[in-house]
């Protein structure tokens, strides 16, 4: 006969309890209370979605009139039992009834229990009654189950629970929200001529965001169309031979007033851009273009503005105030009525060997003497204390921006398309991009792109093109 395993360790212990040691009669119970994100994480895990569960206006109509725990969260607890106290390590789940009697709701203390009812020697089965109920007494699930039950005993260190976090991306709703108020953004989406660039046309047609009009080879958008399976009936479709020819016209529509924003298709973003400052486009304004990514980072308690990231290679002093303004000017139409601007640079401190530094430091001065208005701007500050309160505090950084940026100024496009990569990449960020600084919104959208990001970005550029409150700045 073998000999017991058994660990020596500080750890909480697990101890299972073999076929011999079981009685009748024995139970184990624990306790769990439910909360909105057991609900969700268990929706990412078993891919149960149902609106029961997740969608709070779906269950207001239903006959609790809130959402529910999936009724297998709550089975779950009896898997936990058998796996871990009673037998516990070494069992076998053979069969399992369910029957559930109520519903649990986030917030309920639910209490499950298994009991030995009986023990067949002949395989070493065990026959458990399973019960859970919640903090009224209330039986909300009840059954049986059936387990090979261990025969050698076994102590072991308790495992720690994994550590997961749900990642949170609501901060567009409001936005998406507020721009499907009618009417729809007339946008003219530039050379659609592949799958994804029509489908983020359609979909944000669909969701009432932007009313498009078709700009490119007529022929190749409604090739890509039928790839899509998206009809184009009713659509407004100006023909044109190629892409050069298909920026040009839309610049032309928004320049006379036809468009209200523009809409990258599958054209290199510089072919479209090219166009917009060209002379003579009528869009081009006395401030340079400039790009905004606007994260959603699951971490972050508010949206998170990166710029430049796309567009200005390694932009003057000048140039960064003309990229901030914009960037303020845009948040103000997003309804931040003083958007806190860190001015990024690899140090805290003004080095005269750190450029960066120095035009941070200027960037500060030109906010306080009025050069730059609507904005607390604040640098030079690493990214550490840009975003966080206990590094800012660390460093002894008193600042009323450190620590709460809305915008992060980079220094070029280099560490500003870096960073946000990485914030996309390793922080699980949603991205929608915007440029700014023309006459009209450009809606930047990527192959790489989910709906939301899509419907973000198209929502971001009504927001930014015609929702302006009374008395905007600049006008």
């Amino acid at each position: 006969m073998s000999e017991p395993m058994t660990v020596e360790t500080t750890k909480p212990l697990l101890r299972n309890r073999t076929f011999d040691e079981i009685a009748p009669g024995d139970s184990a119970s624990l306790v769990r209370i439910v909360g909105e994100d057991d609900i969700k994480m268990f929706a990412a895990v078993s891919g149960d979605v149902s609106p029961a569960n997740l969608d709070a206006q779906f269950a207001a109509r239903a006959e609790g009139g809130h959402v529910v725990a999936h009724g297998m969260w709550t089975g779950s607890l009896i898997a936990s039992l058998l796996g871990t106290e009673l037998p516990g390590p070494g069992t076998v789940y053979v069969a399992q009834e369910m029957s559930f009697k109520g519903s649990v709701a986030p917030g309920d203390t639910i209490t499950a229990t298994v009991t030995v009812k009986v023990k067949q020697a002949d395989g070493h089965h065990v026959i458990l009654d399973t019960e859970c109920v919640n903090q009224r007494g209330e039986t909300v699930l009840s059954g049986i189950a059936t387990v090979i039950a261990p025969t050698e005993k076994i102590t072991m260190a308790r495992m720690a629970v994994p550590d997961v976090t749900l990642n949170r991306h609501d901060r567009y709703e409001r936005f998406i929200a507020r721009a499907k108020q009618p009417p729809p953004l007339t946008t003219a989406v530039v050379h659609p001529c592949s799958e994804e660039a029509i489908l983020a046309a359609i979909e944000a047609r669909d969701e009432g965001l932007i009313d498009p009009i078709l700009v490119g080879p007529e022929l190749k958008i409604r090739d890509a169309a039928e790839k899509a399976c998206v009809s184009l009936k009713g659509l407004r479709i100006e023909a044109t031979e190629h892409s050069h020819a298909a920026a040009d016209l839309a610049v032309q529509l928004a320049a006379n007033g036809e468009a209200d924003a523009l809409m990258k298709g599958s054209l290199h973003t510089n072919e479209l851009l090219g166009a917009v400052v060209a002379p003579g486009s009528g869009l081009r304004t006395d401030r340079r273009i400039s790009h905004v990514y606007v994260l959603d980072v699951p971490h972050y308690p508010k949206p998170l503005v990166v710029t430049d990231a796309a567009i200005n290679i390694a932009p003057t002093l000048a140039q960064k105030k003309d990229i901030c303004q914009n960037a303020i000017d845009f948040m103000h139409r997003l309804g931040v009525s003083q958007p806190l601007v860190a001015v990024l640079a690899a140090v805290e401190t003004v080095d005269p060997a750190m450029p960066a530094t120095l035009d941070a430091a200027a960037l500060t001065v030109m906010a306080r003497r009025g050069q730059i208005t609507g904005a607390l701007v604040e640098g030079p500050l690493a990214f550490d204390n840009a975003i966080s309160p206990d590094a800012a505090r660390i460093k002894g950084i008193e600042s009323p921006v450190a620590g709460k940026a809305d915008i992060l100024l980079v220094p070029d496009l280099e560490a500003g398309n870096m960073l946000a990569k990485q914030l996309i990449y390793l922080g699980g960020a949603d991205a929608a991009g915007l440029v700014l600084g023309a006459r009209v919104p450009i809606i930047l959208t990527s192959r790489a792109d989910t709906v939301k990001v899509r419907l973000a970005s198209s929502a971001l550029a009504k927001l930014a093109g015609v929702d302006r409150p009374a008395g905007f700045p600049g006008e």
